[in-house]
């Protein structure tokens, strides 16, 4: 019988990439050739779907059938493709299913979807980013097993993976007052809670532990607070804005990498050095952040491992865990070059 790792040998591509073109998975970042190459190969091999097989034999699923999973992104491609952090999760949770030798994986976008309507054939979920409670209602009455990821479900029915957002910030802060400075600046984006009509900002937990940190210390000034949106363009803009404003703290603690990257660009174009001028710590860790001019101090959230995690999760509950689990991942400070006592500096 011929199996997705068989397409995959010949299609030259990975075991989760054939699932997702094979289930349509639109979201897949894969030419047109591609796609086109996989379904050509997967037709002359004779592959049949698991879900089409059991519709042939008209039998039970047995246990030992792979289970047929779907992820639910909260964010807009867009919103994905500016923040790695979600993108990033979404890939640990493909890898992990490679790994674990499944077949059948689809991906929807929450506001494209049909309110469940698409569920009906999926034997467990997977979420990803934060939603809204009626959001979350309209999915579990069609669902009964689902895992959160970045999102703080009922703990009381259901399993969930979070990073402690207050804890990792304060690793960037206390960080940058051990190095001396006293007088800090913040970037960030909006935190929004998405529902199928579209999203409202709530609040960011990076921001507001800022704020209460600094004002702890006595040094909060609210005009060195900086907010547009996650992505490298707005972190560019921003540290524009704070640079035209004029008496720049000495150093930034910014909500993303991706932010970060885009702000010391603004300052090496204004003439200013990271970290001689300006301290930057960023958020995230993403591959950029180490190969960066200069390389990016920041909190290394596990942001794979979040969405390997999650899937080991629902498989539990698909095979009978009944004990919901919350787990919260931990998160490190990665010191590299955008940092330097205060004392260091030019």
């Amino acid at each position: 019988m011929t199996t997705l790792k068989d397409i995959a040998h010949d299609a030259k591509v990975s075991v989760s990439t054939v699932s997702r073109v094979l289930n349509g998975d639109q979201t897949l970042a894969v030419s047109h050739a591609t796609r086109q190459n996989i379904l050509a190969i997967a037709k002359k091999l004779n592959y049949t779907p698991v879900r089409a097989r059991k519709a042939d034999q008209a039998e039970e699923k047995a246990p030992s059938e792979s289970p047929v999973i779907g992820i639910v992104v909260a964010q807009s491609i867009d919103e994905e493709l500016n923040d790695p952090f979600f993108s990033s999760i979404r890939k640990g949770i493909e890898k992990e299913y490679a790994k674990q030798g499944l077949s059948t994986l689809h991906t929807f976008r929450l506001r494209s979807m049909d309110k469940g309507a698409m569920l009906k054939d999926i034997d467990g979920l997977i979420v990803i980013g934060r939603i809204s409670p009626d959001t979350v209602e309209k999915m579990t009455n069609r669902m009964e097993h689902i895992v959160f990821i970045n999102h703080y479900a009922d703990e009381d029915l259901y399993d969930c993976v979070h990073v402690d957002f207050v804890r990792a910030a304060d690793r960037a802060i206390r960080h940058l007052q051990s190095l001396g400075y006293t007088h800090l600046g913040y970037l960030g984006g909006k935190e929004r809670e998405h529902y199928f009509e579209g999203n409202a900002v709530i609040e960011d937990e990076r921001q507001t532990t800022f704020m209460k940190r600094m004002q702890e210390a006595g040094g909060l000034h609210l005009d060195d607070i900086h907010i547009g949106e996650y992505s490298m363009q707005e972190g560019y803009t921003l540290m524009q804005k704070a640079i035209k404003k004029g008496n720049l703290p000495q150093a930034f603690f910014i909500g993303s990498d991706s932010m970060a990257i885009g702000a010391m660009r603004a300052l090496n174009e204004a003439g200013l050095s990271v970290p001689s001028d300006v301290s930057i710590v960023g958020f995230n860790d993403i591959e950029a952040a180490s190969f960066s001019s200069p390389p990016l101090t920041t909190v290394k959230v596990y942001t794979e491992e979040m969405g390997e995690v999650g899937l080991k999760l629902l498989l539990e509950r698909i095979n009978g865990r009944k004990l919901p689990l919350k787990v919260v991942m931990p998160t490190k400070l990665i010191e590299r070059g955008s940092t330097c006592l205060i004392h260091e500096r030019g």
